[in-house]
C-alpha cells in the first residue's frame, strides 16, 4: 500500500466532506452479538454527545470528489479547479478498520461525488458497507449518503448494511434547485426518500411476525438543506422541513449555512456568509416542531416570514400571542406548559409530577430549574406582577433582553473571578 498516496487522498476527501453536517447517529441499536468489531448501540457519532457526556466520532470522508454535475453552490462541482482524488473500495474498508482498532473512530460516514452515474456511485458505497459487515464483521455505526437518482434495488440493499441513509435535498425549493443545479431533477431526491421510508415500514411490520427479519436502516433517514444560497425565507425553509418530516418520516433535517465558494452571479457575493445565529434559530424552530407540539404555521406565516435574531422562536411566538398568557402552572395542561418561554421538556415533566402532591409556588419553580428571567412574565402560580398587564410586547421584549444580558454578564464576571 502506498501510504503517502493514501494520506494525500485522506486529506483531500476528508476536507471535502466537511460541508455535510448531517452525521448524527441517534436511533441506531445495532449490537455486537457475533464477537465482531464495534457496537453502535446507544452511541452518537461525529461531534455528537451521548447521555453520559461522551463525545464520539467517525471517519467522515467522500469516496471521491469527482462529480459529473456542476452545482453552483458545491465545492466539488465539475467546473471547480480543485485537486481531485478517489478512494478504492478496499482502501476505505482498510482505513475504517485501522482507525477503529486505534480507537480514533467509532463508525463511518461515507458520502461521494457522483461519477459515471448515480447507480455506479451508489454501488461503490454499498460495496464498502457490505465488505465491512460481511468480511470484517464490523458492527459499528455506518451512515451512507443516498445518491439522488439511484435505483430502488440499490436503495433497498443500502439499508440492509447501513444504520442511517440520507439524501441531501440541498436547496429548499424547486425553483432554487433549478437555478443553481439545472442538471439535477427534484424528483431524483424524492424517489430515494420514498423508497427508504417504505422499506423501513415494511421491515418493521415483517419483524413483528418473523424475529429473524434483518434491520433496515435502524437509525432512519435524514436530509440537509443549504441555507442562504438562494433567497428562500425562513418560512420557506421550515415549511419544506415540515413537509419532509410528515411525508418521509425523517429523523432529522439539518441546516447548513451557505459558505461562499465562487463569484458565480447566481450566488450571494463572497463575504456574505450566512450568520451562525440564523442556523441556530432554524434548529430551535425545528425543535419546537418535533418536541414541543408547535405547528410550523403558528411560528412562521405570510406576515412573519423571518425568525427574529435577537430572541428565540418560542419567546417570539409568545410575544405575538400575549392573549394566551399568563398560564397558571397549577392548572394548565402539558401542551400549554410547553409553550411558556423558559420552560423546557424536563421542567414540564417535573411540574406535572410535583403538582400532584401540592400547589406550586415561585420557590418551587426556581428549584425545578425554570429560566425565570423569561418565564416569570408568562406564568402565574401565587401572584403576578401587576405592572406587566399593561406592558406592550415590544417593551416586554426589551425588558427580557435587558434582564437576560444582566444575568449572563454576572455569570461571566463570576467565572472570571475564579481566575
Amino acid at each position: 500500500m502506498d501510504f503517502d498516496r493514501i494520506k494525500e487522498k485522506l486529506n483531500i476527501l476528508a476536507d471535502a466532506a466537511k460541508y455535510d453536517v448531517s452525521c448524527s447517529s441517534s436511533g441506531s441499536k445495532r449490537k455486537n452479538t457475533t464477537k465482531g468489531l464495534g457496537d453502535s448501540s446507544g452511541m452518537g457519532i461525529c461531534h455528537s454527545y451521548t447521555q453520559d457526556g461522551r463525545c464520539v466520532s467517525l471517519l467522515k470522508i467522500l469516496l471521491t470528489n469527482h462529480c459529473i454535475f456542476d452545482c453552483a453552490y458545491c465545492v466539488t462541482r465539475k467546473s471547480n479547479d480543485i485537486k481531485r482524488a478517489a478512494f478504492k473500495v478496499q482502501e476505505v474498508v482498510d482505513l475504517t478498520i485501522s482507525f477503529y482498532r486505534r480507537n480514533y473512530i467509532e463508525g463511518l460516514f461515507l458520502s461521494s461525488g457522483i461519477f459515471k452515474s448515480p447507480d455506479h456511485t451508489m454501488e461503490r458505497l454499498i460495496q464498502v458497507a457490505k465488505k465491512l459487515r460481511n468480511e470484517e464483521n464490523f458492527n459499528g455505526y455506518i451512515h451512507l449518503k443516498s445518491i439522488p437518482g439511484a435505483s430502488d434495488e440499490l436503495m433497498r440493499e443500502a439499508g440492509l448494511y447501513a444504520d442511517r441513509l440520507s439524501v441531501n435535498i440541498e436547496i429548499p425549493t424547486k425553483s432554487g434547485l433549478k437555478l443553481l443545479a439545472p442538471d439535477k431533477n427534484h424528483e431524483d431526491f424524492m424517489k430515494p426518500m420514498e423508497k427508504v421510508k417504505n422499506e423501513i415500514i415494511q421491515y418493521k411490520s415483517e419483524s413483528k411476525l418473523i424475529k429473524s427479519t434483518p434491520k433496515y436502516a435502524p437509525a432512519g433517514q435524514s436530509t440537509q438543506m443549504i441555507v442562504g444560497a438562494t433567497g428562500e425565507s425562513d418560512r420557506d425553509i421550515m415549511y419544506s422541513s415540515a413537509f419532509f418530516y410528515k411525508k418521509y418520516n425523517m429523523k432529522r433535517v439539518y441546516y447548513s449555512g451557505y459558505v461562499p465558494i465562487s463569484n458565480d452571479p447566481r450566488l450571494p457575493a463572497l463575504g456574505s456568509q450566512v450568520p451562525m445565529m440564523r442556523e441556530n434559530r432554524l434548529y430551535q424552530t425545528d425543535w419546537l416542531m418535533r418536541f414541543y407540539g408547535f405547528d410550523i404555521r403558528e411560528i412562521l406565516t405570510n406576515d412573519f416570514q423571518h425568525l427574529e435574531m435577537d430572541i428565540d422562536p418560542k419567546l417570539s411566538w409568545a410575544l405575538r400571542n400575549r392573549h394566551l398568557f399568563p398560564v397558571d402552572v397549577n392548572k394548565a395542561d402539558k401542551q400549554m406548559l410547553l409553550r411558556i418561554p423558559g420552560v423546557g421538556l424536563k421542567s414540564v415533566s417535573k411540574i406535572l409530577q410535583a403538582r400532584k402532591f401540592r400547589k406550586l409556588g415561585w420557590d418551587h419553580l426556581i428549584k425545578i430549574g425554570i429560566s425565570m428571567n423569561r418565564a416569570k412574565f408568562f406564568l402565574t402560580c401565587d401572584s403576578r406582577e401587576k405592572e406587566l398587564r399593561d406592558m406592550d410586547s415590544e417593551r416586554l421584549k426589551q425588558l427580557i433582553l435587558k434582564t437576560s444580558f444582566s444575568k449572563y454578564k454576572k455569570e461571566f464576571s463570576d467565572q472570571l473571578s475564579l481566575f
